[in-house]
């Protein structure tokens, strides 16, 4: 089968399923290990038997399983960089991005020159905080997670990009105050889904992400109320907080961070969606 025929039977395999169709470029394009641009210029190219066969078994996966893409090629893509993923983060998401980038250009503007200690709550993969310390300079990057799991997967993407961030094993800020560190930034994008709404997620997220890192108590707001609450235990409040959250949430989440710091210069910022996406605060 030459290149085109490929994708025209995955497409229609996905669409058949209810999966994207788009999820036949991005799996192909990844088994052919090619670039993007020789991999449109190469559509009359026939494709190995070898290559047919991984291919057909990763379309199936997604398509009847709901395997995530990343999962089948062990990595996502976040912030121009490939990291490894698996069973034990969060698939980045494009959102997260935006948080990242947020952060990024208000340590760019308003701590300009300033030596930094940047703290990113319930790493994951750690693309937050490794992507902090490599677009910043003059910074010290923690990042903590109660998963030991996660944090393997964390550490090898750090290595891999050589970046220069700490990894603390512990339930939220807890590893951060049991060191002794004093944060000046503190990023995060902890758990935010309420119990009652798994049944509207994805099976590729609910079947897949780790439940750790989706759900939350108290309608989604555990993690924020704890955390929050963990930095007025610090001797010295943070400088910054910065909240990726569900978008239904900017109020509740607004209302804890305004009751724990009444005289802070809160905002809330939309994604590129139009929906509300980061609470942050300057204190």
């Amino acid at each position: 089968m030459k290149q085109y025929e490929v994708l025209q039977w995955a497409s229609l395999f996905l669409k058949k399923h209810q999966r994207e169709e788009r999820v036949a470029e991005i799996l192909l394009e990844h088994f052919l290990q090619v670039s993007s641009s020789a991999f449109y210029m190469n559509m009359q190219e026939p494709v190995s038997e070898e290559v047919l066969e991984k291919y057909k078994r990763a379309i199936q996966q997604h398509a009847e399983m709901g395997i995530p893409v990343q999962h089948i090629m062990g990595y996502a893509s976040f912030y121009g960089r490939k990291y490894k993923v698996n069973k034990h983060v969060l698939i980045p998401r494009p959102e997260t991005e935006e948080l990242v980038h947020y952060v990024i250009q208000t340590v760019k503007k308003q701590f300009e020159n300033q030596a930094l200690t940047i703290v990113d709550i319930g790493t994951g993969s750690g693309v937050i905080a490794i992507t902090l310390a490599l677009e910043l300079k003059n910074v010290n990057v923690y990042a903590t997670d109660i998963s030991k799991f996660a944090l393997t997967v964390a550490r090898e993407n750090a290595k891999k990009h050589q970046a220069s961030v700490q990894f603390l094993m512990g339930d939220f800020l807890e590893p951060v105050h049991k060191n002794d560190i004093q944060a000046d930034i503190i990023v995060s994008n902890p758990p935010y889904i309420a119990q009652t709404e798994a049944s509207l997620l994805t099976d590729t997220v609910k079947n897949f992400d780790p439940k750790l890192a989706l759900f939350a108590k108290n309608e989604g707001l555990a993690a924020y109320q704890q955390i929050i609450n963990q930095t007025k235990e610090m001797p010295t409040p943070p400088s910054f907080i910065a909240f990726e959250i569900g978008h239904r949430q900017a109020a509740a989440v607004s209302k804890l961070v305004h009751q724990a710091y009444p005289n802070g210069d809160l905002q809330v910022l939309k994604d590129i969606n139009r929906k509300d996406r980061i609470v942050a605060v300057k204190i």
